[in-house]
C-alpha cells in the first residue's frame, strides 16, 4: 500500500504534458480520492480565516462528497466536463513540493490501522459523519464551521492514510461539537453562540 507522499509523487513522475486534469487526479489516488478532495476543501474552511462565507461555499463540494461516500460508492463521481478541467503542471508541482515535507512528517503520526474503519459500512457512517458537519459548515453562523471543518480533514487524512484511529478522532471532534453547537441554540437560541464565544475568547 502506498503512503500518501508516495502517490504525489507519482503525480509529478506520472502525469505528463503542461497540464493535469482533474481525472489525472482522480486516477492517482483512486479509491482514496475521497480523502484527498475533502481535505482541499475542508482545509481552507477549517482555518481561523477573517475570508465571510468561505465556509458557506466551500461547504457545497463538501456535501456532494461525503453524499457519494454515505451511498457507498467507493471512486468519486464528477461530471466528465469537471473531469476534464485542468491545471497547470508548474502550479500542481509547486504545490506537491511544498506539501510533501509537511506530508512526510505527519505520516510519522498516522499509519494504516483499525483498517475496518475504512471498509464497508464503516465506510458509509464515515460518509453520514462527514455530511452532518459538512451541513453545520453551510450554516452561516459563527462556530459552526471551523471545527466540524477540522473534523473532516482529520478524517480525510485517516482515509487516505488508511488510519481508522484518524478518522474516528476527526469524526468525534467534528460531531460532537456539531451536537454541542446545536443543543446550545436550541436551548439558548443565538444568544448562546455569543457566550460559547466570550468563553473561548477568556482562554485564548
Amino acid at each position: 500500500m502506498r503512503n500518501l507522499s508516495d502517490i504525489l509523487k507519482s503525480i509529478e513522475t506520472e502525469c505528463e504534458g503542461d497540464n493535469i486534469s482533474i481525472n489525472d487526479l482522480l486516477e492517482a489516488f483512486h479509491e482514496r480520492g475521497f480523502g484527498f478532495f475533502l481535505f482541499i476543501f475542508a482545509l481552507p474552511a477549517a482555518l481561523p480565516l477573517p475570508a465571510v462565507g468561505i465556509g458557506t461555499v466551500l461547504a457545497i463540494p463538501l456535501m456532494f462528497l461525503t453524499a457519494q461516500q454515505a451511498i457507498g460508492r467507493h471512486t468519486i463521481w464528477f461530471p466528465e466536463k469537471f473531469k476534464n478541467k485542468s491545471l497547470k503542471r508548474k502550479s500542481v508541482i509547486a504545490m506537491i513540493d511544498k506539501a510533501l515535507p509537511w506530508t512526510q512528517r505527519v505520516e510519522t503520526l498516522v499509519k494504516p490501522r483499525l483498517l475496518f474503519i475504512t471498509h464497508d459500512i464503516f465506510s458509509r457512517l464515515i460518509g453520514v459523519f462527514g455530511f452532518i458537519m459538512a451541513l453545520s459548515v453551510s450554516i452561516p453562523l459563527p462556530l459552526t464551521n471551523t471545527v466540524p471543518s477540522l473534523g473532516i480533514a482529520i478524517m480525510s487524512i485517516g482515509i487516505i492514510t488508511r488510519d481508522g484511529l484518524a478518522i474516528l478522532v476527526g469524526a468525534a471532534i467534528g460531531i460532537i461539537w456539531v451536537c454541542a453547537i446545536t443543543a446550545i441554540i436550541l436551548f439558548l437560541g443565538t444568544e448562546g453562540i455569543d457566550i460559547v464565544k466570550d468563553l473561548i475568547k477568556g482562554y485564548f
